[in-house]
């Protein structure tokens, strides 16, 4: 058992990568556009390129697991998301810049999925699979704050003419350790020898979630555009022939790209509809708030980014001793952490305001990263939970999948809730209006979670003694 604790913690290392390298580029945005001479669009687009190669490709991430082996698959991802990082580090335009961005992105999404089939695979035992879940959660956790704290950091050096590429160079060392006990340490595991793969059935997913990922990270106000729209359109018909495509694969028993058996699993369903609303309400969260702290506040971007950080102390104390709750009490104590949210979050609305003293903006963000990481490892847990072998792939990468559109849908269509109440001119009431109608949103959001998680039978999550 010790050494599948070894194991696991040599996977969360691509688990740290792939959340670091969502938040470590936020802080350097304005030194990173001035050295190589970006326009605000080609910024939009740098930024919204690895989400986009990340949410395209994770079903096809864990699909190729299955097929190819999860310990090949994850160490193949590490080397690309290496290489890639070394591209960004030395790109000298936005274009470069761009697709090095989307090349990590997909890089990121063949590592992820692999990293849940393999926490599922190594600890079958409900008590053990918990506690390392409970690690992925920490894993997170740790990932938001050192890609604040390491953006800020390196883009502040005075030592390097542009020190900003270091938030890219940083990734060589995590990599290099990973791949060397990924090699020796982690053993393989796959659905069988034979090696099929639907090649067209990545493309034609991959298409659809490009096009419709893509709309939705760049259409920011303007989401009902021609373009946006003649894009959505696009990705729906194409997602709607892909499911076809896939029922009559699974019929015909030919190779296919998802299992639609999945969705026969009624904690994966629920699993699902949990962790989508769940990750509409955060990432939504992060992005009024920021907007809200800066704009409508007047908080520096500095002491913003400071500030958000105690959220992530927060997720990383909470990942830790929700693992003897959740052991303890089971779902109620999944429920418990949601109503605390909800609880913190009307806190919010009625303090946050321009007197509001930082104390309180700390403490009420800390006690929010409590109640987000007593949730979120569990989460995983419900959608995954008694999943054969032969599917914990395709259930990783389509979970991951789902996580990543619904937080993007979280930050066009709360984010548009926003801006709808905040008005053409706003000043600071408007402000206030904003964020708390966004919030009543989310609130909605976290609602649905909470009778999603009240369905899941029991012995999902049973309760112990010990």
């Amino acid at each position: 058992m010790k050494r599948n604790y070894l194991k696991l913690l040599i996977i969360l290392f691509g688990q740290l990568l792939t959340i670091m390298d969502i938040f470590i580029i936020n802080v350097s945005i304005p030194s990173i556009q001035r050295d190589i001479h970006a326009s605000h669009g080609e910024m939009q687009l740098m930024i919204a390129a690895y989400l986009i190669g990340f949410a395209s490709f994770l079903i096809t991430g864990g699909r190729l697991g299955d097929v190819y082996g999860r310990k090949k698959i994850f160490i193949g991802g590490l080397i690309f998301f290496m290489i890639s990082s070394i591209a960004c580090g030395i790109s000298q335009g936005s274009v470069m810049l761009m697709i090095s961005r989307l090349v990590q992105g997909i890089s990121a999404a063949l590592m992820a999925p692999q990293v849940l089939s393999m926490i599922q695979i190594l600890f079958p035992v409900h008590r053990e699979r918990t506690k390392a879940m409970g690690w992925y959660g920490i894993t997170i956790g740790v990932g938001t704050v050192m890609g604040q704290f390491l953006g800020g950091y390196f883009s502040s050096l005075t030592v390097w003419e542009e020190p900003w590429r270091l938030i890219f160079f940083i990734n060589i060392p995590i990599c290099l350790i990973a791949i060397f006990f990924s090699v020796r340490i982690l053993k393989e595991s796959r659905i069988s020898k034979k090696k099929s793969f639907d090649n067209w059935g990545v493309f034609l997913l991959s298409a659809g979630l490009f096009s419709m990922t893509y709309m939705l990270t760049v259409s920011e106000k303007e989401i009902f555009s021609v373009q946006n729209m003649l894009l959505m359109v696009i990705s729906v018909v194409i997602l709607i022939y892909f499911i076809k495509n896939q029922k009559d694969n699974l019929k015909n028993k030919k190779t296919y790209l998802i299992d639609f058996e999945l969705f026969r699993y009624k904690n994966f369903n629920l699993g699902i509809v949990a962790v989508s609303f769940f990750f509409i309400m955060l990432d939504s969260y992060f992005y009024i708030l920021s907007l809200f702290f800066q704009d409508g506040l007047m908080i520096s971007p500095l002491k913003a980014g400071e500030i958000i950080v105690f959220q992530g102390l927060g997720f990383i104390l909470a990942s830790a001793f929700s693992v003897k709750l959740i052991l303890r009490y089971g779902k109620k104590a999944l429920m418990t952490g949601l109503g605390f949210i909800i609880l913190i979050l009307i806190l919010q609305v009625i303090f946050f305001s321009g007197t509001t003293e930082f104390f309180w903006l700390f403490l009420l963000l800390f006690l929010h990263g409590v109640g987000v990481g007593s949730v979120i490892p569990s989460l995983a847990n419900i959608a995954l939970s008694g999943m054969s072998e032969k599917m914990i792939g395709n259930a990783s990468g389509v979970y991951n999948t789902f996580q990543q559109v619904a937080a993007i849908i979280g930050i066009v269509a709360v984010g548009s809730v926003f801006y709808y109440f905040l008005g053409a001119k706003p000043l600071i009431q408007h402000y206030h209006k904003a964020f708390t109608m966004a919030i009543l949103v989310n609130i909605l959001c976290l609602i649905i979670v909470f009778a999603a998680v009240f369905k899941v039978p029991d012995d999902v999550l049973p309760q112990t003694k010990k």
